[in-house]
């Protein structure tokens, strides 16, 4: 694999995902790592470059975090975003202070006559995004202010000779239009990367890591039967062939059907290979749900659980000491990656107990995107239908679920679940959502069928668009389609009298009601 490296040094910045992305879509892989990475483990990394993120803390506040100043004396050049731009500065002897006016969202900047080489071939006046209540007063020796705004004297600085580049304004974010210049003239021009990392070369190094991580050893395989496991799966199985066992857990909260199809497809009498377990637990998760209610409860329950059947078929099997989860990296971001708020626990990270029978997990997608997870798809061979399969949350129908789950209310929404995804496929929707699926409300009201009140569920519907799950925006679904879903649903599924359409995109929202 090419080793070709840009890592991010996180300080708890909300876009801290977009920067590695960016970065991957210029052709070099890219890790985020927590700020407190350690010098040498810098170095022995040998880095292209280093990018600082954004972050909710003042460089001079008492709680400021702070970077070794030799950070910066690597010969290895670094990009400082927002808080990091600022704590480039206070580092080095320039002044940061609080901005006698803050900027937040599309800001117009304006950039000095040379442009900078930060910023080569960028527009004189383009639209950035600003998020800053803080602002760089004073440059360090050496740097030059390369552009402004309005009210901010300086929206991107350098020192050129040292490598050092700073941008007060987000370039990963998309309303930034010259974001793209940015990160290729970083990648390209100022790390001298080749840019040559392919999806190829993640497989093959992934497999190769997870050979030499087991070795001889065996590993449990938790296949939902999902993109992100199913890849996950496959790669072990092929880094360690017989020695890999996947189980698949019924828990009972699963679409409609979902646990047969799942067994076709990779069991017995399907075309992997994969030693195919599966385990009926669903009243096992009913009782543990019993009374629940809150959302984060459920998950970590449902989590717990799950680690404890697979530690219970680890046993059963003897001497298996790793277990193979499909994390992906929005996983890992909304369960709170180093310093950033956990948005919810996702039961394969943050819902995790404190305590796990096995002597390590083996994550071979955490760092990846969604998209990303389907190229590895393609490129292992799996085919289109599965690589391209709707989304299915691990805790499943427990999150789809508002309040507490009962085999009853699992019921209701595999059926109502069902009646949408069939609609959406006749009338040719189910290729232009990226997900979508029907959940239940805990709002009961009053509906009349025939000549009789009743006092029934709502059945909440929600499709949405997106390329790497971190935002996604609300699919306008045409009102025939709409009707033909709410008409079917309050006939032919029991206890419910209305259907509602949630039209809310991520962000403020999430993907999931829970």
């Amino acid at each position: 694999m090419n080793k070709e490296m840009i890592i991010v040094l996180d300080f708890g910045g909300q876009y801290n995902q977009l920067i590695a992305r960016r970065v991957r879509e210029q052709g070099v892989y890219c890790e985020v790592h927590p700020y407190t990475l350690g010098i040498e483990k810098i170095k022995a990394m040998n880095p292209k470059g280093i990018i600082l993120t954004g972050g909710p803390n003042s460089v001079y506040g008492e709680k400021a975090i702070k970077v070794d100043e030799e950070l910066f004396k690597l010969g290895i050049p670094v990009l400082g975003i927002c808080y990091g731009a600022q704590l480039m500065a206070y580092t080095l002897g320039g002044k940061v202070s609080s901005a006698p006016t803050s900027e937040y969202g599309a800001t117009e900047i304006i950039l000095e006559s040379d442009g900078g080489s930060i910023l080569a071939g960028a527009r004189g006046n383009s639209v950035c995004w600003m998020s800053h209540t803080d602002y760089i007063e004073q440059v360090p020796d050496g740097f030059d202010i390369i552009a402004h705004s309005e009210v901010c004297p300086v929206a991107a600085m350098e020192n050129a000779d040292r490598k050092l580049y700073a941008t007060q304004f987000h370039p990963e974010v998309t309303h930034s239009e010259e974001g793209d210049t940015i990160f290729a003239n970083f990648v390209k021009d100022i790390c001298e990367c080749t840019c040559e990392w392919k999806m190829d070369a993640f497989v093959k190094n992934a497999i190769d890591e997870a050979k030499a991580k087991v070795g001889n050893g065996k590993a449990l395989c938790a296949l939902s039967g999902g993109v992100d496991s199913s890849v996950a799966a496959v790669i072990l199985s092929r880094a360690i062939g017989k020695n890999l066992t996947c189980v698949f857990v019924d828990h009972g909260l699963l679409r409609k059907n979902e646990a047969d199809e799942v067994e076709a497809v990779f069991g017995a009498s399907g075309n992997y290979d994969l030693n195919f377990i599966r385990v009926d637990a669903r009243e096992r998760f009913y009782k543990a749900l019993q009374g629940v209610e809150e959302p984060e409860q459920k998950r970590k329950i449902i989590g717990e659980e799950f680690i404890r059947v697979f530690e219970e078929e680890a046993k059963k099997l003897g001497a298996v000491d790793f277990l193979v989860q499909g994390t992906i990296y929005p996983d890992v971001i909304e369960s709170g990656l180093n310093q950033s708020d956990v948005i919810k626990s996702h039961h394969n990270v943050g819902g995790l107990p404190d305590h796990v029978d096995f002597k390590e997990i083996i994550e071979p997608l955490r760092m990846l995107f969604k998209d990303e997870v389907r190229k590895a798809g393609l490129e292992l061979g799996l085919p289109e239908g599965l690589v391209f399969r709707q989304p299915f949350p691990g805790p499943g129908l427990g999150i789809r679920i508002i309040g507490e789950v009962t085999k009853e209310k699992v019921e209701i929404v595999q059926e109502a679940d069902a009646i949408f995804r069939e609609e959406m496929a006749s009338f040719g929707w189910d290729k232009k959502a990226d997900q979508y699926f029907a959940a239940l409300s805990n709002l009961r009201s009053v509906g009349v069928m025939g000549d009789f009140r009743t006092y029934d569920y709502a059945v909440v519907i929600r499709a949405v668009e997106t390329s790497d799950f971190m935002t996604a925006t609300s699919v306008e679904l045409p009102w025939e389609l709409l009707k033909k879903v709410t008409s079917r649903i309050v006939n032919e599924v029991e206890h419910v009298n209305r259907v509602m359409l949630d039209c809310t995109s991520k962000p403020p929202g999430t993907i999931e009601l829970e």
